[in-house]
This record gives structure tokens, C-alpha cells and sequence, in this order.
């Protein structure tokens, strides 16, 4: 299958196609004794995701473990319906986020708040879990593929609150979710994700000095793909943190709205990215996680800390 490529160790980044878009969310299986898949991308995307499960020999009863870095819509929205669709898989999620996918109402009401319609063509929606089928975990788990092989997972918040980042035993890939930000593979640029109402610049930094830490020997971004020279890029990820933290101050300090604001670091920022914010590459991940909703998030934070 097109959206299907194998990127070494039995581990295949799936392109869950989110709102027909190529590139802006990747699931990844790993093809364990214990068959495991990391995002499920988005309600709308299961179709997708399953035929690309079926293409890589997984029925309806080989998914052992489903695991989510966090309960964003575009990384767990899919978890009800592939839950159902492989009624043996574990549902694996940190604490905070465990209660929402057991009973998502109030998560699809502040999505609805923030969405819009545009909730329905974007994400879809997340249908619940069984309870009994969700673990939760807290500050670190282990989650088993078999013959040996695990991923270790940590609590890594600062994208949010209910984030962890996953290790792999055998390879040493580093599955960070959000916490590292976006990258993008067309041309090596990597940017902030800093939505409301969760992101704190100092947890944040803490999540990136502990991947860090875990010497990963690859890094695996939800958006979008693997990248192997893994300091220099946690390191550009801790560096973007601070740039658009500090131009956001200094927005605040100048007393601009939120919309000057964003056209303010906008500006500012172009010249550090190759693709500029009109290219077509980036107009998927725009609309998820673009200089709007970063500048509205950090803006929270500061308003929150009452820093700046």
C-alpha cells in the first residue's frame, strides 16, 4: 500500500491520511510477538488504518496493545472504533487521559468549542473504550511485545498533560508524539507545538532534557516520521520552544491582540524554515498546529504563569 512504509525492525509508518491529507499524521505498528500499534490517527481515518493494518497480516484478533501518546483527536480520535475492531488489543494511555477515552463527551465538547464543524471533516468522532480494556499509566510503564522486546513509556508533558513518549527496547526508537514538536521530512524543518490550554514552556523542556537522557538511537515524530540525527534534533526542538516563547512575550509586553500577535511571530520566524507558511506541504499541519494556536497556547501560559 502507498500509505504503508516499512522503516526498519518490523516497525511500519502508517499514513492514516487524516482528512484525505498525505503526511500530516503517522500511526506506526511494530510487528512484535505482540503486535503493538502506536496512533490511531483520527476517527475519519480508521478505514485507513485498518486496511493498512489487513495489508500487514493483522486480523481482527492479532492487535495485541493500542497506545496513544496522548488524547489529542488527530492521535487517539480512531481509539473507539479500532477498540472495536480488535476486541483483544490492550488500550494503553496515561492517567489523565484514560477517564476520556472511557467516556469522551466533555473532550469532544471543548474540541466542539474550538472546532467548530470543522470537528466532523477534521477528526470525526471518538467513540468510547470499555473501561475494563484501558490501562493507565503513570509516571513510567512497560508494555510488552514479546520475546524481550518492550517499549518503556514516560510521562512527558508540556504538549499536555496526559503526554508520554515511548522507547523501544530493540531499537532504541524514541516515539515522542507532540512533546519534540512538528517536523517535516520534505525539508528538514522542525517547528513548536504549543496549543492551549496545556503547553508550559518549563515541562516542556524537562520532556525534551529526559529524551534527551534516553540516548534514543532514532526519533519517531506523529508529525511526520523518523529522523536519525536525534541530539541536534531535540536540541533545534528546545531551541524553537524558546524563540517562539520569547517573540510571544515580547508581543504581550507590546500589548498586541492575539491576531497581531501571531502575524508579529510569523514574521519574525519565517527566515528559520525552508517552507514558507503558503506552501501546500504545510497547509494539513497548519490548520492543526500552526502559528495560531502555538502563539494562543504559549499566550495562556504567560497569562497563567504571569510571566512577561
Amino acid at each position: 500500500m502507498e500509505n504503508v512504509r516499512p522503516i526498519g525492525a518490523d516497525v511500519y509508518e502508517i499514513d492514516t491520511r487524516m482528512a484525505g491529507c498525505p503526511g500530516v499524521t503517522a500511526g506506526y505498528l511494530i510487528l512484535a510477538d505482540r503486535p503493538c500499534l502506536i496512533e490511531t490517527g483520527t476517527s475519519t481515518s480508521t478505514p485507513t488504518v485498518r486496511k493498512a493494518l489487513s495489508a500487514l497480516g493483522i486480523g481482527p484478533d492479532d492487535l495485541a496493545t493500542v497506545v496513544v501518546t496522548h488524547i489529542h483527536l488527530d492521535h487517539a480520535g480512531g481509539v473507539g472504533d479500532i477498540a472495536a475492531a480488535y476486541p483483544s488489543a490492550e488500550i494503553v494511555v496515561h492517567e489523565r487521559g484514560a477517564r476520556h477515552l472511557a467516556d469522551p463527551s466533555r473532550l469532544l465538547a471543548s474540541a466542539r468549542m474550538v472546532w467548530g464543524d470543522k470537528l466532523d471533516t477534521l477528526f470525526g468522532t471518538l467513540r468510547p473504550t470499555e473501561a475494563s480494556r484501558i490501562r493507565a499509566l503513570g509516571e513510567t510503564g512497560t508494555i510488552d511485545l514479546g520475546f524481550g522486546r518492550h517499549l518503556s513509556c514516560y510521562y512527558t508533558p508540556g504538549h499536555a498533560k496526559h503526554h508520554v513518549g515511548l522507547l523501544d527496547s530493540l531499537t532504541g526508537d524514541l516515539y515522542v508524539g507532540d512533546a519534540a514538536g512538528v517536523y517535516l521530512p520534505e525539508t528538514g524543518d522542525l517547528r513548536p507545538a504549543t496549543p492551549p490550554p496545556d503547553f508550559d514552556l518549563d515541562a516542556a523542556l524537562k520532556s525534551i532534557d529526559l529524551f534527551r537522557s534516553l540516548q534514543p538511537e532514532r526519533v519517531l515524530f506523529t508529525h511526520y516520521g523518523p529522523v536519525e540525527d536525534v541530539q541536534p534534533i531535540l536540541e533545534r526542538a528546545a531551541e524553537e520552544l524558546r524563540i517562539w516563547v520569547d517573540l510571544t512575550k515580547q508581543a504581550k509586553a507590546e500589548g498586541l491582540d492575539l491576531d497581531h500577535a501571531v502575524a508579529m511571530v510569523r514574521e519574525k520566524t519565517k527566515q528559520r524554515y525552508k517552507t514558507t507558511e503558503g506552501d501546500p506541504t504545510l497547509q494539513g499541519l497548519e490548520t492543526l498546529t500552526g502559528a495560531e494556536a502555538n502563539v494562543a497556547g504559549i499566550m495562556h501560559w504567560l497569562d497563567r504563569t504571569q510571566q512577561g
